[in-house]
């Protein structure tokens, strides 16, 4: 799946990115992303990311797509 869809990229999803520093080289990092950063639904150059091993870049491709429940916010009883 392709990385210009906001909807499409979840918090631990695994996905393909391209740092900056590498767009040149065209060399793929792959994790699991940590935060979105991109706030529009769509961007022409790709959604941009932090993953959980702190490599921030744009999605080349979503590898498999996993909805991870945040519960830090949730009150425990």
């Amino acid at each position: 799946m392709s990385g210009n869809n906001r909807e499409i990229i979840k918090i631990g999803s695994t996905v393909r990115v391209i740092k900056k520093s590498d767009q040149k080289t065209g060399k793929i990092s792959e994790g699991v992303v940590r935060e979105i950063l991109t706030k529009s639904k769509f961007h022409p150059h790709r959604i941009k990311v932090i993953l959980e091993d702190g490599i921030t870049g744009r999605v080349k491709e979503v590898v498999n797509v996993s909805i991870k429940k945040d519960t830090s916010k949730e009150k425990l009883l």
